[in-house]
């Protein structure tokens, strides 16, 4: 049975969208098919901004046009009507999922009093229990978004509290949970204490206790970015980096003076309101920006419709600034105007706002106990998004230091904060800190909590120095070689692993493979009784994960090196709450064929029953013989592993390597990986073409290796 909860609030402007996202990534967790349903679109002349964001989570497959029940004129025209349209499309949507998140209306059509009471009608007629969100803040028009909105107290969120759960009651909608958002954050448990007496009071559901919860106001959920601005003054980018225009903007500054003037009011993530003709204010502003003694600027609007002169052109291109400008034609006014009365979006585009939103939302709601109560059980298929879900939580269990050596890599960067924002690990980032961190700014992320190290940093280079000579002593190296190479920051990272100043190691984004792991070779070495590093993918399919080695390193293993494969990649399986089953691959199933690749294989199989007796091990054995219980029946009856198998050992890089992608690309799985294995600390090498995904999961996977190493 579908499992649904209704979102509704009392008033416009709750942040109700941060709330949906929160409790869809909760279910997106234990359940594998999570839908979204829209029963009121917020416009009809562009797409509701909110549904997209949330169609766009990795947990959803649905089209957009699916999820939209009626617009606000269905209403008016006939309520009645409407609602049995809704009733209607959100029926085939419920048919699609396990659970589903029902979005109320936005309050943003024109004289609605009746808007949460036809809410409630919904939800009672869709039988979705309500999640109530009230607002922590009065809305105060023009400015509310550049934070000058007034907090409410708790006295007067219990009053709104007091005045809207009759209403609910009233129409038969059941009251699941209440969530105050956007509240004072130094008042969430008087919050809480105000509404948590209003709502037991209202006699919901018998032998049920309401869960009240408060999330805290945050200035950069709610601050517009870069291109809300540029959508709202109806300009066009003329200069600088279009990744930027994802950054917040937290004030507004209008440069209608000198350029003595404007400098000293120059704001920390603030967007510069320039006259188009005032061009000595412009450069000014530019070289400001980039000198690193001013505050760090959000973008530049230059109004009134004036072309820039082509010698100003040509300066700004040599200045190589890459801050956002955009130009209009508006005025002075408007153009302010406009830019105060952005509203921030909650959108996928803006990953600072999306960890924030679920870190925030984690952080405050007991979501193992919002699930649970909504009836939703953990299936016993485990998804790619499931299985990524679970490494993000063991990661933070016990949080572990990784160290990132490519702090130039912008994708490096924002999968930092992310991390960060989660709580999924600690992190050490190679590269000039004032660079790093200049760079972070500029992309509008938030890397406050990461420790940013110099490779050049003399007292580091000095301890990691003298320990290199020492352990390369035996090929020559000495203490001035030494120095050179630990400024490499695969060196120095390693190094940082090996000293314990950091648990594992994540690179590769702009690395070759070598690059990566041959200080692990060096400095790391291997784990005891291990021969080879070797490799795994992470193979998440659509119900269950699979590992697959070696399809990174070794190109072609010997026997020996075969079975210390198997070992390792049976081990790590293991480590990812993986049971192993592992299967020897060849061409030849059992005693059918000869040859010897197959005799490879046989050797390797007997070394790891002879070296690991406890594993479950078969081979050699066709991939369908492992695969597949049907043909594991003809072709090995009564085999504990022939058709059930979940690691698979290929016999040879050329094997693997094609294996995993042709897998990857034709059954639509998510590959994690290489996870590099036999290694005594964790070194994991990245794709050059990782995503920002791909290095977050990594991340995770090498905290978790740390949790289980020596280190």
């Amino acid at each position: 049975m579908t499992q649904s909860i209704y979102i509704t609030s009392a008033e416009g402007h709750s942040g109700k969208s941060t709330v949906a996202l929160g409790v869809l990534d909760a279910l997106s967790r234990v359940t594998p098919r999570v839908g979204v349903f829209r029963p009121i679109a917020r416009s009809t002349a562009e797409r509701d901004y909110v549904l997209e964001m949330l169609l766009d989570h990795d947990g959803v497959d649905l089209a957009y046009d699916d999820c939209v029940g009626v617009t606000y004129d269905d209403v008016r025209d006939d309520a009645d009507a409407a609602l049995g349209r809704i009733v209607e499309r959100y029926k085939a949507v419920e048919a699609q999922c396990d659970a589903v998140v029902v979005i109320g209306s936005d309050y943003t059509d024109v004289g609605s009093p009746a808007e949460l009471a036809y809410n409630a009608r919904i939800a009672a007629n869709l039988g979705a229990p309500v999640l109530l969100v009230l607002g922590g803040r009065a809305q105060q028009g023009q400015g509310e978004t550049l934070g000058l909105s007034v907090a409410r107290t708790p006295q007067e969120v219990g009053q709104i509290a007091a005045l809207t759960m009759p209403e609910l009651l009233h129409e038969r909608a059941e009251v699941f949970a209440v969530v105050v958002n956007r509240a004072e954050p130094e008042q969430l448990d008087e919050i809480i204490g105000s509404v948590r007496p209003i709502v037991d009071a209202a006699g919901t559901k018998p032998g049920r206790t309401v869960p009240v919860w408060a999330l805290p106001e945050d200035r950069f959920l709610i601050a517009p970015s870069m291109r809300g601005v540029l959508r709202s003054v109806e300009g066009e980018l003329i200069k600088g980096d279009p990744a930027l225009l994802t950054r917040e903007v937290l004030g507004v500054v209008v440069a209608g003076m000198s350029m003595v003037n404007v400098l000293p009011r120059l704001m920390e993530s603030a967007v510069i309101v320039i006259p188009a003709d005032r061009t000595e204010v412009l450069l000014a502003t530019l070289l400001a920006n980039a000198s690193g003694t001013f505050p760090s600027l959000a973008g530049v609007v230059l109004n009134g419709g004036f072309e820039l002169p082509d010698p100003i052109v040509r300066l700004i291109d040599g200045l190589g600034s890459s801050l956002p400008i955009i130009a209009t034609d508006l005025g002075t006014y408007d153009t302010a105007v406009r830019i105060m009365n952005t509203r921030g979006r909650l959108a996928a585009d803006s990953q600072r706002r999306y960890d924030t939103a679920l870190a925030m939302f984690e952080r405050h709601v007991d979501t193992e106990l919002l699930t649970r109560e909504l009836g939703v059980a953990r299936p016993s298929v485990v998804t790619p998004l499931m299985f990524e879900y679970g490494l993000v939580d063991r990661a933070r269990a016990d949080r572990r230091r990784i160290v990132l050596p490519e702090g130039n890599d912008d994708r490096v960067l924002r999968a930092a904060a992310t991390v960060l924002a989660r709580g999924i690990a600690d992190l050490t980032i190679l590269g000039e800190p004032l660079e790093v961190r200049g760079r972070a700014i500029e992309l509008g992320i938030d890397i406050r909590d990461a420790e940013v190290l110099s490779p050049f940093d003399a007292v580091h280079v000095d301890k990691f120095a003298t320990e290199y000579a020492r352990l390369r002593a035996h090929k020559g190296v000495t203490y001035a070689q030494a120095a050179d190479t630990v400024t490499d920051v695969s060196y120095f990272g390693t190094l940082m692993v090996h000293l314990g100043l950091a648990d594992g190691m994540v690179s590769g984004a702009a690395h070759t493979t070598a690059h990566t792991i041959r200080p692990a070779f060096e400095i790391i070495k291997t784990a005891p009784g291990v021969s080879v590093v070797s490799s795994v993918f992470l193979m998440a399919l659509a119900d269950r994960v699979l590992v697959y080695g070696d399809c990174a390193v070794i190109p072609d293993p010997t026997s020996e090196q075969l079975a210390d494969i198997a070992i390792s990649s049976a081990a790590t399986a293991e480590q990812f709450g993986i049971e192993p089953r592992v299967a020897m691959l060849s061409y030849s199933t059992g005693e059918s064929g000869t040859g010897a690749d197959v005799e490879k294989v046989r050797t390797a199989t007997a070394l790891v029953r002879e070296r690991a007796p406890e594993l479950l091990v078969e081979g050699p054995i066709q991939y369908d013989a492992a695969a597949d219980a049907a043909v594991a029946a003809a072709k090995m009856p009564g085999s504990e592993v022939a058709g059930r198998a979940t690691v698979f050992v290929f016999p040879d890089l050329n094997t693997g390597n094609n294996t995993y992608k042709a897998v990857q690309r034709s059954a639509g799985a998510v590959a994690i990986g290489p996870v590099l294995q036999g290694l005594n600390k964790p070194i994991n090498d990245l794709s050059r073409g990782a995503l920002v995904d791909d290095i977050v999961n990594t991340i995770a996977i090498t905290a978790i290796q740390a949790q289980g190493s020596n280190s």
